[in-house]
């Protein structure tokens, strides 16, 4: 289908002082119409910019930046996270499940989308490719749709269609997607993959995010049967497994055989797997990370990260301290998904220290940090020391058991805190 384009300068005119702009996420973010927009400052007062994870240069936070433009971020990645952290650039604490709704009830009304899509099929439909999350409802909500036209954006299933029609201005670009390469991984991480591995069981639904323990867990899988993915993203590991027969998604019950995803962030071999690849199911946040959704597959296992976690199993995941690091994301949608699904395990997995050699697992949490997931909702938690499930436990038990998987230096002190706290007092006087 033949369809008309104009300068990325020409398209970002659209851009008015006071409006407010949705960015496409992760390896989808519109690097070409982000640098337009930037051009333009000197002309543009108080535009905010919203978000999620974006990759590649995020120049609209630097200093000089800040009379024309200021992010809202709903994920902090590594691009802004110093703007949010110096005050350059907010942070907004919420679900990825939520998120949509924020467009689609009028919570944040859009004046402006700049999105990544596939050239029009022969019916005129786009695809938005690697990201349909929040994208999906920017595209249908916004009052102007900007997207750079990309022919290495890969055409996937799913909701992600986007007609041309409903595109106001198209900018050609022939430019590769970010790449995010697999991680060289350590003896720690491979240990921590191998006990969560040692816990899923065949016929599972998985859920995992990017980084050394998922790409660890699922280098160990390689042994198991009739994996299935549910996800709100997945990266190259999850193509080895199904290049194995590992995933196959038999035994799911909705999206029987499908991998079913929001977003994709991985090298250009994952880019070629899902591009009109049927097996693979792309859908916006809202559903992927329903709970309903999520509980309805059987063995739904989530494997979720941390940044510390206290000895009542208080799960801190977006912040150091008060220093804001990333953001809430899917991480409550799953272990609560996970833990309604008919014989579903929520996992929380980290290393037992911090690269300082501090503990992750504390008495205490550090003052000003957020509480992803609350310990009424954490189960299982792992380390490379091993695995234990806190679900039923009183604070005492969990801190016992939670010192087993400490590194041995901080053994003794977590169970000192733990008696402090949870033991008799001999002076304690009873109403």
């Amino acid at each position: 289908m033949s369809y008309r384009t104009i300068s990325a300068e020409e398209a970002v005119m659209a851009i008015k002082s006071g409006d407010r702009v949705f960015l496409h996420t992760a390896a989808a973010t519109p690097l070409r119409l982000i640098e337009a927009m930037v051009s333009r400052a000197s002309h543009l007062r108080d535009v905010e910019i919203v978000s999620l994870h974006t990759e590649g240069d995020a120049p609209y936070v630097r200093p000089e930046f800040q009379e024309s433009f200021r992010l809202n971020a709903f994920f902090v990645g590594r691009n802004v996270r110093s703007a949010v952290q110096c005050g350059y650039a907010d942070a907004i604490p919420i679900f990825l499940s939520d998120v949509p709704a924020m467009f689609y009830d009028g919570v944040m009304p859009l004046d402006v989308a700049l999105v990544h899509v596939s050239p029009p099929d022969r019916h005129g439909y786009c695809s938005l490719g690697v990201s349909v999350d929040a994208t999906r409802a920017a595209v249908h909500t916004a009052r102007h749709v900007i997207a750079q036209v990309n022919p290495n954006m890969p055409r996937t299933h799913g909701e992600g269609l986007l007609h041309v029609s409903k595109i106001h201005s198209l900018v050609e670009v022939d430019d590769p997607l970010p790449e995010t390469p697999r991680h060289e991984l350590t003896d720690v991480e491979r240990q921590i993959g191998q006990h969560i591995a040692s816990i899923v069981e065949d016929g599972a639904t998985l859920q995992m995010g990017i980084g050394a323990i998922p790409d660890a867990t699922l280098a160990a899988l390689t042994n198991h049967k009739d994996l299935g993915i549910h996800s709100e993203m997945f990266s190259d590991g999850v193509v080895d497994l199904v290049e194995k027969g590992v995933v196959n998604g038999r035994c799911k019950k909705t999206h029987n055989e499908i991998i079913v995803a929001s977003f994709l962030v991985g090298t250009r071999k994952l880019y070629d797997f899902v591009d009109d690849n049927p097996l693979v199911e792309m859908f916006g946040s809202d559903y992927v990370n329903d709970t309903k959704e999520i509980r309805k597959n059987p063995k739904v296992t989530a494997i979720n990260s941390a940044i510390e976690i206290d000895m009542t199993g208080q799960v801190c995941a977006d912040s150091i301290g008060t220093r804001h690091f990333s953001g809430v994301g899917g991480q409550m949608d799953f272990i609560r998904g996970a833990a309604l699904s008919p014989g579903g395990k929520p996992i929380i997995a980290l290393p037992a220290t911090t690269r300082k050699g501090e503990s992750r697992i504390v008495t205490q949490l550090k003052p000003g940090a957020g509480v992803v997931t609350t310990r009424a909702h954490v189960q299982y938690v792992v380390t490379e020391y091993g695995i234990v499930n806190l679900h039923g436990k009183n604070l005492r038990q969990r801190a016992e058991a939670l010192a087993t998987i400490a590194h041995p230096d901080f053994r003794e002190e977590i169970l000192r805190q733990a008696h402090e706290l949870y033991g008799r007092k001999s002076n304690c006087l009873i109403d």
